[in-house]
């Protein structure tokens, strides 16, 4: 093989892997997309309540999703080393871990006044908003045991049933959404809380289609998985996932509520300001599933070849994934910035809340370098089962100088901010 066609080869490796992660990945996204644009056509008031409620279910729910993240590149280890055996325990237990994360998740969503003080909203929108919540913590048992089900399938390279199923489930959600937002065959309208039960139902719907794929296809039999029942938990198998696992968890949460505190501070300053907001984070995620899905990609292949022993070549297609990841990420906001007067008005029809929206595409637009970057270098690590360090920066990097930073030229706590630029929303995404 000539040295021009190895980066090839590698990069193509990762792009076979990841289209399928990015498919699943925007179909789990779009869910979010179609709830933002059928609620901006039921009421203002329920939009806002969506994108409070979910910028806080976002947190408790990437936070949990990425302690479940350690089970995939601890299984491509094992299948790269061929421990086929052990694959079933670490699936087993990862369940136990997906049970005890939905307890401490469910609390969160049930009882979220204390996030939901420091919006400072008023009484009909924070009722929205708890409802919406309390609705969600229904889906968080299903949602967290498909993660389950997809991280094992992604760890042995086989993501394409995961896509079908998160298409599957996008599809069942419109439908749903039309008869929970606007009411129907003799249910009340709920407006944005109604999103929340359309959720819970097509997530529950998922699971039980991913664990009968589990229970009744071939290939699945030689890791064990059924046939001895959940058994008890192996505490030193989950202490070993929670190591990975909680600072992967943390990194996750420090990125989201970076956003989800934004969304609380700019609440203040009312409902078409949040509106926009809204539409900018939720426009901003799609975008980040680019990167996010080749990072993926890269983090099962390079953890494949190191239970493989081949580290040469991790390192190899560690360097192409991340790579593939910016090129394609740096396009993509070239292509956001020209078209960002179109894709706003897709979102909304309101002239006021896109008008809010349109300063704050540049800053989604420019990041796209950065954050491929770091997602994908991020991944690899993971790879490694190295999480620490780059947790560590996350929280400086996006507590500290942005969330930090942002609140305090948007606010003028400091009183140093120009007239003009005071609570604005755009301060925040400067900084961040």
């Amino acid at each position: 093989m000539s040295a021009k066609s190895v980066p090839s080869s590698l990069t193509a490796r990762v792009a076979t892997l990841a289209w399928p992660i990015l498919i699943g990945q925007l179909a789990v996204i779009s869910n979010g997309v179609i709830d933002t644009i059928m609620t901006a056509r039921y009421s203002a008031i329920d939009l806002a309540a969506l994108g409070l409620g979910a910028s806080v279910y976002v947190s408790i729910f990437v936070g949990l999703s990425g302690v479940m993240q350690a089970l995939s590149p601890t299984i491509a280890q094992l299948y790269g080393a061929k421990k086929w055996a052990a694959i079933g325990n670490e699936t087993r237990q990862g369940v136990w871990l997906a049970l005890f994360l939905t307890l401490i998740g469910a609390v969160a969503l049930c009882f979220p006044e204390p996030l939901l003080n420091i919006a400072q909203a008023s009484t009909e929108l924070n009722d929205k908003v708890l409802l919406y919540l309390q609705l969600l913590a229904l889906a968080l048992p299903a949602t967290l045991g498909f993660r389950v089900y997809a991280s094992l399938n992604t760890a042995i390279s086989r993501p394409r049933m995961v896509m079908v199923l998160q298409l599957s489930a996008l599809m069942l959600k419109i439908p749903l959404n039309l008869l929970f937002i606007f009411g129907g065959l003799g249910l009340p309208a709920w407006g944005a809380p109604g999103c929340a039960m359309a959720t819970a139902i097509s997530a529950w719907l998922a699971l039980l289609a991913g664990w009968l794929i589990l229970r009744h296809q071939a290939f699945y039999r030689q890791f064990n998985l059924f046939g001895q029942g959940l058994g008890r938990p192996d505490l030193p198998a989950i202490r070993a996932l929670l190591r990975l696992g909680v600072p992967v968890g943390l990194s996750f949460l420090i990125e989201v509520t970076a956003f989800t505190f934004m969304a609380l501070f700019i609440a203040r300053l009312g409902s078409d300001t949040l509106a926009a907001h809204q539409i900018t984070a939720n426009f901003g995620t799609v975008l980040y599933m680019l990167p996010l899905s080749i990072a993926s990609a890269t983090c099962t292949l390079v953890a494949q070849e190191v239970g493989s022993g081949r580290l040469a070549d991790a390192r190899r297609i560690g360097n192409a994934g991340v790579r593939l990841g910016v090129l394609l990420s740096v396009g993509i906001g070239i292509i956001v910035w020209l078209g960002r007067e179109k894709i706003i008005g897709w979102y909304t029809p309101d002239s006021r809340v896109a008008a809010a929206a349109m300063p704050l595409f540049f800053f989604i637009a420019f990041y796209q370098l950065f954050d491929s970057a770091q997602v994908g270098t991020a991944y690899v690590l993971r790879a490694y089962k190295v999480a620490t360090i780059p947790t560590l920066m996350y929280a400086i990097a996006l507590w500290g100088v942005g969330l930090g930073g942002g609140y305090l030229i948007g606010f003028d706590v400091l009183g140093v901010t120009p007239p003009g630029s005071r609570a604005r929303p755009a301060s925040g995404w400067v900084i961040v």
